[in-house]
This record gives C-alpha cells, sequence and structure tokens, in this order.
C-alpha cells in the first residue's frame, strides 16, 4: 500500500517555493507538521533548519515520546530534500538526546521529562516589590541622587590606568585596588580594623551572609541569634543555610545581648554559632546598640568560640548624635563587619564588603570561589578610584543633608498634621518609626488603606522574628523617606499624613 503523500508532485528547486519573489520555503513534513519556511528564510542551512523544527515538536509535544518517526527516505520524500541531509538531522538529534535509533527499529522520540502546560510559567517571587504612586518602603536611597558624573570620571580613570591582568580570573576576595581603598577609608569613618588580606568583596550583604552562613555551618554551628525585629530575607538566607535562628528581644538599648548565654546553654544540639546585629542603627526600630550591650556580645563570642556579625548597612548617615564606631574595633577576630554601597550609591551596583576573622578569611573566601568565582572587576575598580580620588566623602555629605533635610520635612509635617503619631528611629539611617496611640486601627488595616491610597510601605509586625508581637503592642509604620525623588516627596508625605490623620 503506497504512503499518502502531502507534497503533490515533484517540489521545484529542492521544495523552494515556486515563487521566487518571495524568498521563502513552504516545505512540508505533512504527517510531522513540519514547517522549514520561516526558518530558511531567517538564513538556517536546510539541515539545521530540520532540526530545529524537530526539536521545537519534541519540545512542545507535539512529537510524544516513544513516536516512530517516517525514515529518512519517506521524510526526505515529503520535504522535497535529499535524504542523506535527514539522516544528518536524524544522526545529530540522537546524539543530542532527542531521538533514540536501534537497528531495524527505525527512529522515535526519546522518553523524556512531560513538557510543562502551556499557561503556566514559573513565578520568581524573590526581590519583588509592591508598587503604588508613592513608594515609602525602608531600605533604598533616592537613586536620583546616584552621582553619574562622578562615577563616569572614575570608571575613566580606573580603566586608564588597570593593569591589564586586572581583567583575568583573579582573587575571590577581590580586587585588591579596592581592598586597600576600603581598608584606609573604613578605618578613618568607622573605626574598623583590617587589612586587605581580610577584605572581601562580594555581591550585596545577602551574598555574604550566605557565603559567612555556610563557613559557620561547617564549623557546627546550628543556630544564629537574630534581633527579634529585623530583615525577612536575611533571615531567610540564614534558614537557607540550615540553621535555625533564636530570637533575641529589643527595648530601647537594642538588642538583649546578655541574654546570649542563656540561649548557647538551650538545645546544646544545635550550637549557637553567631549572633546577627544591627548595632549602630538597629532595623528597623533605629535602636543604638548601648555600650554595655556591645561588650557583652563581644564577651559572649570570646567564651563560647562564636562570632559576631556586624551588619552596618546605613553607617554613613548619621544626624543628631556623634557617630557610633564600628564594634568590629572592639575585637577584630571574633566580629565579622558587614558594610555595602546599596544606601550610599546604589542597590543595583551589587557591591558589599565582609571584614573578616583570620579563621574565616579561607573558607568564606573559598565559597566565592564556587559561587561566582569573583565580583565583576570593572565595578570594583572604579569604586576603588571613587574612593581614593576623595568624590566618594564628597557624594556621601551631600546625600547626608539632602537626607536630614527630608527627615526633617516629614516630622514636622507630621507634629503639624498628625500629631497623635510618636516618631522614632530617626536620629540616623534612610527610615522612620511612626507609632499610633492605642485605639487606633490595627496595622494590618492601616497597610491595606494605605495601598489603597497609593502608599507602598509596611507595618512594624512585618519584620518580626519567629513570634507575634503582643497583643497590647501599639500599631506602628515603618516608613522610607529616602525613597522617593525630590518633585515626589511632598506629594507622599501629604498621602501619609492624610492616612494618619484618620487611622
Amino acid at each position: 500500500m503506497s504512503r499518502p503523500r502531502t507534497t503533490p508532485g515533484p517540489v521545484p528547486d529542492a521544495g523552494r517555493d515556486a515563487d521566487r519573489g518571495t524568498g521563502r520555503w513552504t516545505a512540508f513534513g505533512g504527517d510531522l507538521h513540519l514547517d522549514l519556511g520561516e526558518r530558511r528564510a531567517a538564513g538556517a542551512g536546510l539541515r539545521a533548519a530540520l532540526e530545529d523544527a524537530l526539536r521545537e515538536a519534541v519540545q512542545d509535544g507535539r512529537l510524544a515520546p516513544g513516536t516512530r518517526l517516517p525514515s529518512s527516505r519517506a521524510l526526505g520524500e515529503d520535504l522535497g530534500i535529499a535524504r542523506n541531509t535527514v539522516v544528518e538531522a536524524y544522526g545529530q538529534l540522537t546524539a543530542e538526546g532527542w531521538l533514540s535509533s536501534r537497528q531495524g527499529s527505525g527512529t522515535t522520540v526519546a522518553e523524556r521529562a512531560a513538557p510543562r502546560p502551556a499557561g503556566r510559567p514559573v513565578e520568581v517571587r524573590a526581590g519583588r516589590r509592591p508598587t503604588g504612586r508613592h513608594d515609602l518602603l525602608a531600605g533604598r536611597p533616592d537613586l536620583s541622587l546616584f552621582p553619574r558624573s562622578a562615577w563616569l570620571a572614575s570608571a575613566r580613570r580606573a580603566l586608564a590606568v588597570a593593569p591589564h591582568e586586572a581583567f583575568d580570573y583573579g582573587s575571590p576576595l577581590g580586587r585588591i585596588e579596592l581592598r586597600r581603598a576600603l581598608s584606609d577609608h573604613l578605618a578613618r569613618v568607622r573605626g574598623v580594623r583590617t587589612d586587605p588580606g581580610r577584605l572581601l568583596i562580594c555581591a550585596g550583604f545577602g551574598q555574604g551572609l550566605g557565603l559567612l552562613s555556610a563557613a559557620l555551618r561547617e564549623r557546627g554551628a546550628g543556630r544564629v541569634a537574630v534581633e527579634a525585629y529585623g530583615l525577612p530575607p536575611q533571615r531567610e538566607v540564614l534558614r537557607a543555610a540550615g540553621l535555625g535562628l533564636a530570637p533575641l528581644p529589643l527595648d530601647c538599648s537594642g538588642a538583649r545581648t546578655d541574654l546570649l548565654a542563656e540561649l548557647s546553654g538551650a538545645r546544646r544540639a544545635e550550637r549557637l554559632g553567631a549572633v546577627l546585629l544591627t548595632p549602630a542603627h538597629q532595623f528597623p526600630t533605629g535602636a543604638a546598640l548601648a555600650a554595655e550591650r556591645r561588650a557583652a556580645a563581644v564577651r559572649w563570642a570570646r567564651e563560647h568560640d562564636g562570632y559576631v556579625i556586624e551588619d552596618d548597612y546605613d553607617g554613613e548617615f548619621r544626624y543628631d548624635r556623634q557617630p557610633l564606631g564600628a564594634m568590629q574595633a572592639l575585637d577584630p577576630d571574633r566580629v565579622v563587619y558587614g558594610g555595602t554601597a546599596a544606601k550610599s550609591l546604589a542597590p543595583g551596583l551589587r557591591l558589599a564588603w565582609l571584614a573578616l576573622p583570620d579563621e574565616l578569611v579561607e573558607p568564606v573566601a573559598r565559597r566565592k570561589a564556587l559561587t561566582d568565582t569573583m565580583s565583576p572587576v570593572l565595578d570594583q575598580l572604579t569604586f576603588a578610584e571613587l574612593i581614593t580620588s576623595g568624590r566618594y566623602d564628597r557624594h556621601v555629605r551631600r546625600c547626608r543633608l539632602h537626607y536630614r533635610r527630608r527627615r526633617d520635612r516629614l516630622v514636622a509635617a507630621l507634629a503639624e498634621r498628625a500629631p497623635h503619631v510618636k516618631v522614632t528611629g530617626i536620629a540616623a539611617g534612610l527610615h522612620a518609626v511612626l507609632e499610633l496611640p492605642p485605639g487606633s486601627a490595627p496595622e494590618a488595616e492601616l497597610v491595606g488603606r494605605a495601598r489603597a491610597a497609593g502608599l507602598v510601605l509596611t507595618g512594624l509586625g512585618w519584620y518580626l522574628t519567629g513570634h507575634t508581637a503582643a497583643p497590647d503592642a501599639a500599631p506602628s509604620l515603618v516608613v522610607g523617606y529616602a525613597t522617593p525623588p525630590d518633585h515626589a516627596f511632598p506629594a507622599a508625605v501629604d498621602a501619609l499624613c492624610e492616612l494618619l490623620r484618620t487611622a
């Protein structure tokens, strides 16, 4: 019995459309619904076009696993192409695992994982931010302040003087130019005691925390103490490394580090290996860690072979008090200092650094090498030049004045239009905590009203670690006053005051 043919008679010129003016192919493998026309028109060779068409048919499920394909001779006749071209395409796809061929059994579609049903794309939720007319989420600077001209000038200078070897694979610790510049800068402005050999450049503090968590896990740590209120993504990083969380209560003097010894005694099977703190400006409550509590944390680390992880996320921005030096200076062998350019420049740069104790340099650098080999060189060289040229200091001073004025405008507006609201945590940083009086609407309801009014912000409860707030806790909102650009800031403040007036 003869096979049905879908191409009536010979195809002119090996399958090319008789209308040569179109430059398109119209030959089909009728039994397989293969269209080589568009692929040929795009410049693909005949064999490559056939391979692509077959791959696509397998990928989208039109050719199910086990489906027997026409012989090379039959498919060649259907498409009006040479048999050898089909043989070569079948051979290539068999080598890639798309097809299976056995002597005497012909060619079939190989067994593969079932394709994902159409219309069900994978959603990546990490890093997504809610949107609205007025963005008052804490944690971001005013991106319009990024020093484009200074960055460009530093990039040109850095490229002009960079040695050729700078563009090769390098140390996972980072470029030596940036580590030298940061070592001097951090000693001068934050009192950090380190040297270039103990500094590691990473893609944001989150990556640094992940590398550090893995190293602590290897050293036998089972848990990390964290402040009762903190940044949820950081807690997820710790959990992803297999570490449990032990919340520390907070008060006006910061985290209760005097409880670390008690936490170490509990659940001995899961050793408490470190404590993560934001001592200069607790996030998000704004408290500064008292001197005796700093000392207590360092003492605990020495006595229990643990580490203090100091997240100095906004150390550049102090307004109404003397800058607090980094905890790391109390004991560089027990305190890991973490800093970032996310607030002073922009989070999109993905530039952060860890000042590591000697014992942690090798294990953390080893994990950095396995993760991404090294951080991008050009941004490191540019940032180093920005620091050493003095442009970075000048930029930070301008930003500090800008954010202080923002804070003052917010506080003045609230005092006039929402005097019942208590504003705290404003001596430093880029956000404020607004505490409402008892009897106000619950936090969740306030956040919902804010969204309805186009305001994007969070309640203080969103930052809680491992337990719920006390039933009588006052509803509080966390407001990032740095985020809106200048032209949008007055409208954002107006909308916020209107929300609070009716809260």
